[in-house]
């Protein structure tokens, strides 16, 4: 039996503690606090599957880049390193990205596909990616998605 993603970030929050390593720990708090923020939303509480908790961690990878963007337009390059730093240890749970070759090529299939069904042009592109972002299962970015997707049609 595999481990769940938030039961791994749980493990690694107590390694980290252990060691001693208060960037970690400190980050993969925030993380599984953001986990149980999202899980006890709503009218009723439920356990979130390692998608969802991937997405959740894609959001917070998100953030520290727009972060350090922020900070290194303004002038304060020690605060985008922090930002950085945490976007690191984000990122190993991250699956790994997805070569544009391979993006290309269930692109071109999705779009083959819905061509077959009769769905072409743009009124076709949000069908094709909601396709292909299945098939990528988050290795690929959705900007990068949709941008391979427009180019194709």
């Amino acid at each position: 039996m595999s481990i769940n993603l938030k039961d791994q970030l749980r493990t690694d929050l107590t390694e980290a503690m252990k060691a001693r390593d208060t960037l970690t720990t400190s980050v993969l708090r925030m993380t599984l606090t953001a986990v149980t923020n999202a899980e006890v939303a709503g009218t009723e509480s439920t356990t979130l599957d390692d998608a969802a908790v991937l997405a959740i961690i894609t959001g917070e990878v998100k953030r520290r880049i727009e972060s350090a963007g922020i900070y290194t337009s303004a002038g304060r390059q020690e605060l985008a390193d922090a930002e950085n730093a945490e976007r690191s240890v984000l990122e190993r749970y991250l699956p790994a990205a997805m070569a544009d070759d391979e993006l290309q090529t269930i692109v071109a299939e999705e779009v083959a596909a819905a061509a077959e069904r009769g769905a072409t042009g743009p009124k076709a592109m949000g069908g094709i990616i909601a396709a292909v972002r299945a098939r990528t299962g988050g290795a690929a970015e959705s900007s990068r998605i949709a941008a391979a997707v427009k180019a194709a049609l």
